[in-house]
């Protein structure tokens, strides 16, 4: 649609900081849901944006270039913003608004100090001091967009100082002042109304981004929090039996009783150790095969485990602690209070091309189907090991809500759970990003 229509049919600045309160309100557990959020915060902001000042600044020099600054500022500060305000980050910033503007000088402080300083002035204006004019202090103190029109204005305790006139306006976060924005000349003249409306767009754009990064790291710590709980959750019964089987074996077998010490010893290694929030198929199934090798020394002839699992996708992602604990409920609920024999069949392959399908079944007890709908509720179950829920829950916050669990169950004949991930490698620099 054409921005001058838009405009006639009265399009008007809106906020930038109820788009942040409106990523605050509908933040979702999931990561991936809270990043499009972000990303649509994002876009949404700068054309907002655009259309204000190419609406409002139509007699000054911002209409000479054929982008808007601001645009162009909010496309490059994207990726260092997202990072938090920090004096890399700031820094960064500051050289794409010099470099984008006319100004003689670019600022970026928080509440204490000058977190980057580029241009005229540098001698005595650098990045790590504290914060020399009074006008900052004046706008820190605030919360409001305050013009310079002297260097008397400035109050800069060093004499020689060529700055002259400045545009300061506050950086906001959750409403509080968190930092600032200055634009400097050297030219004793008015400032321009377009340069005023440029750093307050771009004080507006920059509070949003720190924002949206707030809002990331906090998605993360949620992410992290659930892990460590999951972690923390391995079942302690599991623990005292295996030992008191291997206590048994100390007595008749030593020689078993030590192996089973060194998977015990491997598979709580593999268990505790920090893996990040995926691990390769390969590894997961490594755990799993210790796990079942410390049951079936237990139990044995009481479980027969079928693998159909596809050895091309070893290399995969797959979230940590999610095979395992589904295979440990089949077990613990399906096949150990029936009578005779069970058997689990665990199936992993490619399905469609783009997705890796998985299928934990049993032939045991089944589940009642008055629980049926409750069993991935949070909270649900007996409390000990890794519940159903917990990974049911884990699956949605890393891929979406369509990647949750799917459970199918007759009483007497047995319980299928099923659920299928995107297709994940690790790229080169460590980090896990999803294959199109």
């Amino acid at each position: 649609m054409n921005i001058d229509l838009l405009l006639g049919v009265g399009i008007r600045w809106l906020p930038i900081n109820a788009l942040a309160l409106a990523a605050v309100i509908l933040l979702p557990v999931s990561r991936l849901a809270c990043g499009l959020l972000m990303l649509g915060a994002s876009i949404i902001s700068t054309l907002l944006l655009v259309l204000y000042l190419k609406q409002s600044c139509k007699l000054g020099h911002l209409e000479e270039h054929p982008m808007d600054p601001t645009l162009r500022i909010a496309n490059e500060t994207l990726p260092y913003l997202r990072q938090g305000l920090n004096m890399e980050t700031a820094t960064k910033t500051a050289e794409i608004i010099r470099k984008l503007t006319d100004v003689a000088a670019v600022a970026i402080t928080d509440r204490e100090r000058v977190l980057a300083y580029l241009g005229a002035g540098s001698d005595h204006h650098h990045a790590g001091g504290p914060i020399l004019t009074d006008a900052t202090k004046t706008v820190l103190s605030t919360g409001e967009l305050k013009i310079v029109e002297s260097r008397y204005g400035l109050s800069c305790p060093q004499k020689n100082c060529p700055l002259e006139t400045a545009v300061i306006a506050p950086l906001k976060l959750k409403g509080e002042v968190a930092g600032t924005v200055k634009l400097y000349q050297t030219r004793r003249e008015n400032v321009s109304p377009s340069v005023v409306k440029l750093v307050e767009g771009v004080a507006q754009l920059l509070s949003l981004q720190m924002e949206l990064a707030q809002l990331d790291r906090q998605a993360q710590l949620v992410t992290i929090a659930e892990l460590d709980a999951l972690q923390s959750q391995i079942n302690p019964h599991f623990l005292f039996n295996t030992l008191n089987t291997i206590i048994m074996f100390i007595r008749t077998n030593p020689e078993t009783a030590r192996r089973l010490l060194i998977r015990l010893a491997s598979f709580f290694r593999h268990a505790l150790k920090r893996h990040g929030h995926f691990n390769s198929l390969k590894e997961e199934i490594e755990y799993l095969n210790t796990y079942l090798i410390l049951e079936k020394a237990r139990f044995r002839d009481k479980i027969r485990i079928i693998r159909e699992i596809d050895e091309n996708l070893y290399d995969y992602q797959v979230p940590v602690l999610t095979i395992q604990p589904l295979v440990e409920n089949a077990i613990k609920h399906g096949i150990l209070p029936k009578e005779g024999q069970g058997t689990v069949w665990i199936r992993a392959f490619l399905e469609e091309g783009e997705e890796i399908f998985f299928e934990i079944r049993d032939n045991g007890m089944g589940i009642p189907p008055e629980k049926l709908p409750l069993v991935l509720k949070p909270g649900y179950g007996s409390g000990n090991g890794v519940g159903m829920s917990n990974v049911h829950e884990r699956l949605k916050g890393l891929f979406g809500d369509e990647y949750g669990l799917k459970i199918e169950s007759t009483p007497e004949q047995g319980t299928s759970i099923h659920f299928r991930i995107p297709l994940v490698c690790k790229s080169s620099e460590k980090e896990v990003s999803r294959i199109k």
